[in-house]
């Protein structure tokens, strides 16, 4: 004997099932897509990293080409001095203040700045003192010789320059 009140109930959940299985389907083939999309995604940001890292590694190697480009003049005005072979004192002194004003010129147009500091009141933050001396035509706390000059690299120390400073009267 048929059971006729059975067979309606599976005829009506079939199209639910096919229905469904369309759905899950289409979700497993969204879901394929989305996974390739992010592995495409990490791919891309991976070689981002290493072209940035091979960018950065490049910038650090020739950082200073600028600089060196700048210097070699002054290293050429060297070798021609030094290639003299009977100049005088007076030229030989001429040609050497010559090429230390291209070496400053060099520094200063890359941010570097002598400290020199004759005559101006003693400051710890960019002067080493390394003696005192008695000059009563000065104020106390003044600079007033400089042993060997500082430095300051775009508004940071460098080097410290070295000075003498002024005593105070009675001290």
């Amino acid at each position: 004997m048929e059971d006729t009140g059975a067979k309606p109930a599976e005829d009506a959940a079939q199209p639910e099932a096919d229905e469904l299985g369309k759905l899950v389907n289409e979700y497993e083939s969204k879901l394929g897509e989305m996974r390739d999309l992010l592995l495409r995604e990490r791919a891309e940001i991976e070689n981002q990293r290493k072209r940035l890292q091979r960018d950065l590694e490049q910038a650090r190697r020739f950082a200073n080409e600028r600089l060196l480009g700048d210097l070699l003049p002054v290293c050429d005005g060297l070798e021609r001095g030094l290639a003299v072979e009977n100049a005088d004192v007076k030229a030989m002194r001429e040609g050497l203040n010559l090429t230390l004003k291209a070496l400053l010129k060099v520094a200063d147009n890359n941010g570097l700045k002598q400290v020199d500091p004759i005559g101006q009141p003693f400051n710890p933050e960019i002067h080493q003192a390394v003696g005192m001396l008695d000059a009563p035509q000065v104020a106390p706390n003044t600079v007033v010789s400089v042993m060997q000059k500082g430095y300051v690299l775009n508004d940071r120390l460098l080097r410290p320059a070295l000075v003498m400073v002024a005593k105070a009267p009675n001290s």
